[in-house]
């Protein structure tokens, strides 16, 4: 991960190491050299914006996984990682009614993130 100077990746396991965006938050990537190109696998996942020459700004948009890649001006490869989009654990609560749950975000009202059927024992 060369190239960026204040981002710890989480760990998906222990082979492989993502970076981790909440849902409906930002996440500021400063880097050690300038940015040419920003590109996002899938943009219904995550968003970046080029703040300045030296910061990017990910939001989180929809849950999932894509990848990042950051090119400097000579097209090498600044930052390429996977990139986990999730919820923000610390606000929600769960329901499960037989094989449905549901998640609930509750900042500070309580509204609906999930909607999904329990898999089969």
């Amino acid at each position: 991960m060369a190239g960026l100077s204040q981002l710890v990746p989480v760990a998906a396991s222990a082979a492989e190491e993502m970076m981790r965006v909440y849902m409906d938050h930002a996440r500021v990537l400063k880097l050690d050299r300038p940015v040419s190109k920003v590109i996002i696998g899938n943009s219904a996942v995550a968003d970046a914006t080029v703040a300045d020459a030296r910061t990017i700004v990910l939001t989180g948009r929809s849950f999932g996984t894509t990848n990042l890649v950051i090119l400097d001006a000579d097209g090498n490869a600044i930052v390429d990682e996977r990139l986990l989009v999730s919820i923000d654990e610390g606000n929600t609560v769960r329901v499960f009614r037989q094989t449905n749950r549901s998640v609930l975000s509750c900042t500070p009202n309580c509204e609906v993130h999930t909607k999904a059927a329990a898999a089969a024992p």
